[in-house]
């Protein structure tokens, strides 16, 4: 028994315009919507144009701050977050940082990002004095407006991987950190391709959260952690310099 042939001419004829000036306002229409589409993305990349460096010429400044990318099973930091921390290490190792601010989800007791961060650093020669936590760094959004308004960050070098580094350099700008940002190692494994796809509809959230700039999940008193750490950088610079002379 055969089935009925779908009607797809009388379909067509309801979905497509009839008329000459139909057909062209239709596809003026579509057009229109692929410029929206992009604009977020052009926007990012228009605001962090200039702003990417690599560890080896990322300019000297007091803080870095490492965005979260998962953890393990084990609670080690993921892949992708193992190198995000490798750079900010080296960064400080060189001398181009004096304070890491990790940032990232401890939602949980069970799910503690900015712990698992500095361990990971002290285990690389970061100093645990160097390292401040910001325990709700729930999103780029959060992370960067609680650096400004909780830790009291003016400038900073961001580091992320390359198919985040451009949305983080923009939100932070918003927020008004002067940033720069630094691509960590990058591997082209399926979440890498997952996270550039990702990228394209994060965009438009970084644009909605630019626009109308809201206020973080949880904002809270402010810290002195960071100044803190910067005073303890100073002091222990000036005795090096004193041993020295």
């Amino acid at each position: 028994m055969r089935l009925p042939r779908p009607r797809l001419r009388g379909i067509h004829r309801l979905l497509l315009p009839r008329t000459r000036a139909g057909q062209r306002r239709a596809v003026q229409a579509v057009m229109l919507l692929c410029v929206l589409a992009l604009l977020p993305a052009t926007w990012m990349f228009t605001v962090a144009d200039g702003r990417l460096r690599t560890t080896a010429d990322a300019p000297r400044t007091d803080v870095a701050v490492v965005f979260g990318a998962g953890l393990m099973w084990n609670g080690a930091p993921s892949m992708y977050l193992a190198n995000r921390l490798d750079a900010a290490a080296k960064l400080y190792r060189e001398g181009r940082v004096k304070v890491v601010l990790v940032t990232g989800d401890n939602s949980s007791h069970h799910y503690d990002e900015p712990h698992a961060m500095r361990m990971y650093l002290t285990h690389n020669g970061v100093p645990d004095a160097r390292i401040v936590s910001d325990y709700a760094g729930f999103d780029t959004w959060d992370s960067c407006v609680r650096a400004k308004k909780i830790f009291g960050v003016d400038r900073a070098i961001l580091v992320s991987q390359g198919f985040h580094i451009r949305r983080a350099v923009a939100l932070c700008q918003e927020a008004g950190i002067d940033s720069y940002g630094v691509s960590a190692v990058d591997h082209q494994d399926a979440l890498w391709y997952y996270g550039t796809a990702r990228e394209l509809f994060a965009a438009d959230k970084a644009a909605v959260d630019a626009l109308f700039e809201p206020e973080p999940q949880f904002l809270g008193p402010k810290e002195p952690g960071v100044a803190r750490a910067l005073a303890g950088a100073g002091d222990r610079a000036s005795r090096r310099q004193s041993r020295r002379a």
